[in-house]
């Protein structure tokens, strides 16, 4: 586009950066669609050569923002022979806005899967590969089933990384010109490679590189980071940022560390709190007070301890503390065939393979009276900030970005822009409803799910946990009232479930992840009754995970409604201290069905308020660590990303 273009926009907008991105976006997607509509009168074959030519073109050196009208126009009639889909305007501008190295925030049922592969087709070009980011293995499979005829029309290759592949499958996936995978299988493949590759000094990478393919020993899995799109950015960028990813050194469990394990969790029940031990439930944290430490000095211990030293017993102490009050069972943590596998607290979803680290996970696995599994020590590491820095070029998108537009901005350097809805948005919502107790509030959803039913619409209820889950659920059951729960116990049928979430009556009980990346379909009757109902039970610790949650009614311009049940028992409070939520709890006046009035609206939100800027500060001060260990790694000339030197 030219100058002289830029600038009309520019005016156009008023001089607003985000309206004129969108006012350039819409004339180009129009040009596009005319493009697109002139290709219909070639044969595949003809399609085909188009785009082996702009291959040629994009590897000679020509713009890709120049090839990038004939490219998405070739991608949109692709798309019309392989899948019987055409982008939309809105889709063709998220594909221009990913292009250029945005996020796009585009809402619930949009179409982002169809939009994602107008970028990814035009990156692919250049032959370096790209990876289109999921939150999950399911997700990942689904999509490049679901988009490779679009690319193999077109001449490109598709390939899929899930968590049970080898590594030779995996090499061939990453060698295609379009691989699938989720952000944690990239991100250890890449720590795997820098293992193979061994301690360098990060300026001698690349001859590192080179001098492995050169050395006969086992080759490299990925080929590079060109290009990454993320799905559901906000989830992997902001809610995943916390967790930096670990490659573990095994570090054989001797009798003493057991048994120091289990002692320890035995020793959590003859301490007093407040007076041998402080937890603080905002910190998620625990520590001894010198009365504490005497008393724990002065225990009965079994022999084998004799030859730990009481410092590394201290901490143990305080680790199955935080283990006992900070992690819950059925919210943080499943117990699956005597193995402890973390929940996802942003979406639900079982993290196969994730171990908490110093001693919590073995500190739970004792609490639960299951076999203790062998710590871990590092072996490499990297936060997901610094994993995607890596890329020479990376976009993302997702329906609930605008909330953290600055954090994005400014940790990821790239911007954010809302894309308009195919047809105007219909949703309603309802004022939230209180109460001061938490089976009150389960009565009250029993009774707004049995109204909502009888109009035959259905309802989706949004749950923070598996335990609040399946609490519900009995509840249902005792009223023989026919539900679904969709938690991290059922996600191998995560997408069976979703699909029939929107039939007449239907009720679904989810985690937060509510099926992210699988539409929940209406039919005409449920249309025409009021669309899908959802129904939050609690908010969660962000507004924008209570936002992807509403963003499930009223997708594609269907109707569709929601509205908050919240309680002084939820867990979003258990940030607060026990006697400050007795005390709040004790002064509330609720009425003869234990509803309280909305004002009290505004204590939830500050709580809400409080812990986002707390994770705020806490992936700050994780980003701010990492970026001085990189440094510090430099200027000792060893890769920032190993824990060990060869």
């Amino acid at each position: 586009m030219s100058v002289a273009s830029h600038s009309y926009h520019w005016m156009k907008s008023g001089f607003r950066p985000a309206k004129s991105r969108i006012s350039r976006w819409e004339t180009d997607a129009n040009q596009i669609i005319k493009r697109s509509e002139a290709l219909k009168k070639e044969s595949d074959d003809r399609l085909e050569r188009y785009s082996l030519e702009l291959r040629w073109r994009a590897k000679s050196g020509e713009s890709l923002k120049k090839i990038l009208p004939e490219a998405y126009a070739l991608v949109r009639e692709a798309a019309w022979r392989t899948l019987k889909m055409e982008h939309f305007p809105v889709q063709l501008m998220g594909g221009i806005a990913l292009f250029e190295g945005g996020i796009a925030e585009m809402q619930t049922g949009e179409g982002k899967t169809l939009t994602a592969v107008l970028p990814a087709y035009l990156r692919a070009l250049m032959g370096k590969g790209c990876h289109v980011i999921t939150v999950n293995d399911y997700l990942a499979q689904r999509d490049s089933e679901t988009m490779g005829p679009v690319f193999n029309k077109l001449g490109l290759s598709v390939g899929c990384i899930t968590s049970d592949m080898e590594d030779e499958d995996r090499r061939i996936a990453y060698g295609l010109d379009v691989t699938y995978g989720t952000a944690n299988e990239m991100g250890f493949d890449f720590l795997r490679d820098r293992i193979r590759i061994g301690a360098s000094a990060p300026g001698q990478l690349e001859q590192a590189i080179t001098n492995h393919k050169t050395s006969g020993k086992e080759p490299l899995v990925q080929r590079g980071n060109y290009f990454a799109l993320i799905d559901e950015a906000d989830s992997i960028l902001i809610d995943e940022a916390r967790t930096p990813l670990i490659i573990g050194l095994i570090q054989p469990n001797d009798a003493a560390s057991v048994n120091l394990f289990r002692w320890s969790n035995r020793a959590t029940h003859q301490l007093e709190s407040e007076v041998d031990f402080v937890y603080e439930p905002k910190k998620r944290s625990a520590y001894l007070t010198d009365d504490g430490c005497r008393k724990v000095l002065l225990m009965p211990k079994p022999s084998l301890l004799d030859s730990i030293d009481t410092e590394r017993i201290y901490k143990q102490v305080e680790q199955s503390l935080v283990a006992r009050f900070g992690f819950l069972k059925d919210r943080d943590y499943v117990v699956i065939d005597e193995e402890v596998v973390i929940v996802d607290e942003s979406t639900g979803r079982m993290m196969e393979g994730r171990k908490w680290q110093d001693g919590l996970h073995q500190s739970i696995e004792a609490q639960e009276h299951i076999p203790v599994t062998a710590a871990t020590g590092q072996a490499a590491r990297i936060t997901v900030q610094s994993f995607f820095q890596n890329y020479s070029h990376l976009a993302g998108m997702t329906g609930t970005a605008a909330l953290a537009e600055k954090e994005i901005r400014k940790t990821y350097k790239v911007s954010v822009t809302q894309i308009p809805t195919n047809r105007p948005c219909i949703r309603e919502g309802s004022t939230p409803r209180i109460f001061k107790s938490m089976q009150a509030k389960r009565l009250a959803v029993v009774e707004e799910i049995e109204q909502i039913r009888q109009k035959q619409c259905p309802v989706l209820v949004g749950t923070p946990s598996v335990e609040a889950s399946e609490l519900l659920g009995d509840l249902l059951s005792m009223k023989a009232i026919p539900h679904q729960i969709l938690n991290a116990k059922y996600h191998e049928q995560e997408g069976e479930i979703v699909k029939k979430a929107g039939e007449p009556s239907r009720v679904t009980i989810a985690t937060n992840m509510a099926g992210r990346g699988t539409d929940i379909l209406l039919n005409d009757l449920v249309r025409e009754n009021g669309g899908l109902h959802v129904i939050a039970t609690e908010m969660h610790t962000s507004a924008r995970i209570d936002r992807q949650l509403v963003g499930r009614a009223a997708r594609q311009g269907d109707p569709g409604h929601y509205q908050f049940f919240l309680s002084l028992e939820d867990e979003l409070l258990r940030c607060l201290e026990t006697s400050q939520v007795e005390k709040i709890i004790q002064s509330a006046k609720a009425d003869e069905k234990g509803e309280l009035p909305a004002n009290w609206l505004s204590f939830f939100k500050n709580t809400q308020s409080f812990l986002e800027k707390l994770h705020l500060k806490q992936r700050r001060d994780m980003l701010k660590h990492e970026k001085h260990r990189i440094e510090m790694f430099h200027k000792m000339g060893l890769d920032p990303y190993l824990e060990w030197t060869e």
